[in-house]
């Protein structure tokens, strides 16, 4: 899972998982994006559960056209490989433009997650 999250994405990830656990109502900006190089699976993550640190939550998208908000297994996400062993990437070069809330409704209006969110600020 190292290799998915740098440790400062880590701790803002479980800093957004305590607002939540506190019933603190937020929307945040995704702290991380990961996809396949292999397929068209993508993950917006915004928090680790304070109680359980391998549970994100988060925008999820498989590439089949159903985008959607829910939790993920990290380690499910680091187990996958592709053809020649390749592996579920961070995109280090991604920054958000919105919020969750903006990417999800982006997401379902065009049936995948886009990269920038109309309105979003950068």
């Amino acid at each position: 899972m190292s290799l998915l999250l740098t440790k400062a994405q880590r701790e803002r990830l479980l800093a957004n998982g305590r607002r939540t656990a506190e019933g603190i109502d937020h929307d945040p900006k995704p702290v991380v994006k990961l996809f396949t190089p292999f397929a068209n699976a993508t993950w917006l993550l915004t928090e680790l559960d304070i109680e359980i640190p391998d549970l994100a939550f988060g925008l999820c998208d498989l590439g089949v056209g159903f985008p959607e908000l829910g939790n993920v297994m990290l380690s499910e996400i680091a187990a996958l490989r592709g053809p020649g062993g390749l592996r579920v990437e961070r995109d280090r070069h991604w920054r958000p433009d919105g919020t969750l809330s903006q990417y999800a409704d982006a997401a379902y209006a065009a049936g995948s997650i886009v990269d920038y969110v109309k309105g979003g600020a950068r």
